[in-house]
């Protein structure tokens, strides 16, 4: 639209408006908190447990090993990371579809943090009146102590969540002492500041604009919602028509329960009106629920005007839980955790692969003994060094595996690759077919629950 054209009055962009929730108490309140305490507990102080001699979890990228509380995964096991990748997606489709965005009110790093960058901002500036005003005051020296107190409190808390960010690749320890004697490599200075600053920047500065604008979830939760999912909803029926005041209320022929308070806008981290129906830039926190709940107690009238419920159930039909795509969405689940689970315990100390000899078919030991030549690639996945003793079977009157001396009692480093060649040797009149089907044993020496069966093939002469 050009100059000319547009109309007087209308403003095409507007400034952000600054969200100061109300503090509010209530079973949802407690609850978030509860979910903020245990996951930034789980962040902050795993990086500083030990488990089985190692850092419990430390993904150490330069030896390119990950500790996981005793288990060592090498990047041979990626595989591991796509299908816990593959699982918590179907899980957020789950409880997507189930309750809506409880990821998003409960358990979202970036709802966490800002939960408790805005409970720094609560304990300096005060509650939300409070901080409304000093919004308003013309610089002054109470306005700069408090927003300076806040900034360096905020300033603390993102260095020191970038600090154990990069503890969770860099031993925490050793990180601890290079920081004290200001000598960090150039990489954990980046990630240390380039994560504080995110940090900073989205749970300090951004806030709920991450949530209404920059994260794709809010925008494509629509297509995972149905009438029987749980969603944080204003009872229309009941709390229409609204009014504020008790002779306003009065001339109103049935009034709803709805007393105009705006608590529930008040305490909304995203600054939305509830009442408004459902919006994308609701998180679900619940924190509406507390607020109503709260003042219809105080107020004589029953609980429940803002509540989690279904579309279905505010029209009067039933709620089905149980629908097919729940049904399916928890198949698929148990399956995946299933056999994920399965896969992690069995999972074997060595890695294996076989490759034959394409120089030739076979070759001729002696007039009674012919032999095939494979080279092995065997990894040491385990923490300890490993000696192998490898087998064979599958030719009636026994194979005999032939290693050079240099191999016998050699020892794999943990996380090292052994190229071993054997020569696989059978009675030449024992070889019955041209092409036959063997497997080649690989043991651990000391250890013999781990042993590795691969398949292969055998040739010998052409009957």
């Amino acid at each position: 639209m050009s100059q000319d054209k547009q109309p007087l009055g209308i403003e095409l962009y507007q400034s952000r408006k600054k969200i100061h929730p109300r503090e509010i108490n209530g079973f949802f309140s407690r609850l978030r908190k509860l979910s903020l305490f245990t996951l930034l507990g789980i962040f902050y102080f795993l990086p500083w447990l030990n488990y089985d001699g190692h850092q419990a979890v430390l993904f150490d990228l330069p030896a390119r090993k990950f500790y996981i509380f005793g288990i060592t995964f090498w990047p041979q096991d990626f595989i591991f990371l796509s299908w816990l990748l593959i699982i918590a997606a179907f899980s957020l489709f789950f409880f997507t579809a189930l309750a809506g965005r409880l990821w998003c009110g409960y358990t979202c790093p970036q709802t966490v943090w800002t939960e408790l960058f805005v409970q720094i901002e609560h304990w300096v500036e005060g509650d939300r009146n409070k901080r409304l005003k000093l919004d308003k005051q013309p610089w002054n020296f109470n306005k700069i102590r408090r927003r300076g107190l806040k900034i360096l409190l905020w300033i603390i808390l993102a260095l020191w969540t970038g600090f154990t960010f990069v503890g969770f690749f860099t031993p925490i320890r050793e990180l601890w002492y290079l920081v004290l004697e200001w000598n960090l490599g150039s990489w954990e200075t980046f990630w240390i500041f380039f994560y504080s600053l995110a940090t900073y920047g989205n749970a300090g500065f951004l806030r709920e604009q991450v949530c209404t604008h920059m994260c794709p979830y809010a925008r494509f939760q629509s297509a995972m919602f149905d009438k029987d999912t749980l969603i944080v909803s204003y009872d229309v029926a009941r709390g229409e028509p609204r009014a504020a005041g008790k002779k306003r209320r009065e001339e109103i022929e049935n009034v709803g329960d709805c007393i105009e308070c705006t608590m529930c806008v008040q305490v909304c981290p995203t600054g939305i009106d509830i009442r408004d129906g459902l919006q994308y830039e609701c998180i679900a926190c619940a924190a509406c629920i507390d607020a109503c709940d709260e003042v219809m107690i105080s107020i004589g009238k029953e609980p429940g005007l803002v509540r989690y419920t279904t579309e279905h159930e505010l029209q009067g039909k039933k709620t089905r839980i149980f629908r097919p795509r729940m049904v399916l969405y928890m198949v698929a689940l148990s399956i995946m955790i299933g056999l994920f689970s399965y896969t992690l315990l069995h999972r074997k100390s060595i890695a294996v692969d076989v490759l034959r000899d394409r120089n030739t078919f076979f070759r001729v030991v002696d007039s009674q003994t012919i032999e095939n030549v494979y080279k092995l690639k065997i990894m040491n996945k385990g923490d300890q060094p490993q000696q192998y003793i490898v087998s064979a079977e599958g030719i009636e009157g026994g194979l005999e595996v032939v290693v050079d001396d240099n191999y016998k009692d050699r020892q794999l480093p943990p996380g090292e690759v052994l190229s071993l060649p054997v020569k696989v040797r059978a009675k030449t009149a024992n070889v019955t077919r041209h092409i036959q089907n063997i497997e080649l044993k690989i043991h651990v020496v000391g250890d013999e629950s781990t042993v590795v069966t691969e398949e292969t093939k055998y040739f010998g002469p052409k009957k």
